[in-house]
């Protein structure tokens, strides 16, 4: 029986009952895997690997042991949602570590957007992989939120793990309860452990984070201005009621400025990009019309509250021929 493939009659998940009755099978599961050995996690904040995560602490309590990776290039507030939910509400055993000095000196002056992707994609291996090496003795599985669509897009060789690239003494067992559910499943399943409901429905999120919305070569301050613009975006959008109902939407902040007047005065500062899409499958993508009222409200907010913007645009371009993100 090939387990990466899923059984043809295995139903779709859909109600509260049919994600309890999924959790009861894969905890029995997880724990006759495991037994009385321990678990490495990299808890990303994202959906799938909260909802492995909220799974196994239900499973085997504080044999997981959850790493998160701060890099410096996360969303507002989202590395204090993950210490909040998993260390303070569900008592994970949980490893923070602050990384972000590390990433942002490794990209200094780097303006490349692979390039970029590479240093941040190898420097999060090397900085997991130290703290694998510290607790390498006491763990036997590498927990993953693998799900089946990278299962299907890897054609059957699961190239879409989460930890990749670890080196080969690092032996680890593989522990993926989901890996044969859906993203739309595993909501349902982070529903019913309880999970709060911005984590659930949390949007996709790329791997190097905000590294690829700070356009050009990332600086601190440019970063900053793009967390709480984009902090903003994501505020007005669930006042509106339009979280859920719009597939993707954040804020790019490009590495050039535009001539402003703030006060009276000349203001030389960036322009934040607002980039809104909808799509079933990423392949291609439409861009709703927005009220207008609302985006003169983000507008007026991010003009108003984050130093450094002087202008607001909104990205018309549909995929193809332009990509969801700028680089």
């Amino acid at each position: 029986m090939d387990t990466n493939k899923r059984p043809e009659d295995m139903e779709r998940i859909t109600t509260p009952e049919l994600a309890q009755a999924f959790v009861d099978e894969q905890v029995e599961a997880v724990r006759a895997q495991v037994g009385d050995r321990k678990v490495l996690l990299a808890l990303s904040g994202g959906v799938d690997s909260s909802v492995v995560a909220a799974l196994l602490i239900k499973a085997i309590g504080r044999q997981l042991i959850c790493v998160h990776v701060n890099h410096g290039l996360m969303r507002k507030g989202e590395s204090e949602q993950v210490v909040e939910v998993f260390r303070d509400q569900l008592d994970a055993n949980l490893v923070y570590v602050d990384a972000a000095d590390r990433f942002l000196s490794l990209l200094e002056g780097v303006d490349e957007p692979e390039a970029k992707r590479k240093i941040i994609g190898a420097e999060f291996i090397r900085v997991f992989e130290e703290e694998a090496r510290k607790v390498g003795d006491e763990v036997s599985f590498l927990a993953q939120g693998t799900i089946y669509p990278d299962i299907l897009e890897s054609d059957g060789v699961k190239a879409h793990h989460n930890v990749g690239g670890l080196p080969d003494d690092l032996q680890f067992e593989l522990c993926e309860p989901v890996k044969l559910l859906y993203k739309d499943e595993v909501r349902v399943i982070g529903d019913e452990l309880g999970l709060p409901e911005g984590m659930v429905q949390r949007q996709p999120f790329p791997g190097p984070g905000l590294g690829v919305r700070c356009l050009g070569a990332i600086t601190r301050d440019r970063l900053e201005a793009l967390r709480e613009a984009d902090a903003i975006l994501r505020e007005e959008f669930a006042t509106a009621g339009l979280e859920g109902k719009v597939w993707q939407y954040f804020v790019s902040v490009p590495d050039f400025r535009a001539t402003g007047v703030r006060d009276g005065v000349r203001a030389f500062e960036w322009p934040a990009i607002i980039r809104a899409v909808n799509t079933v499958d990423a392949m291609t993508a439409e861009v709703p019309e927005l009220d207008w009222a609302l985006l003169k409200k983000i507008t007026e907010r991010i003009l108003a509250e984050v130093p450094g913007i002087c202008r607001v645009c909104y990205d018309l371009t549909p995929k193809p021929i332009g990509t969801i993100e700028w680089e």
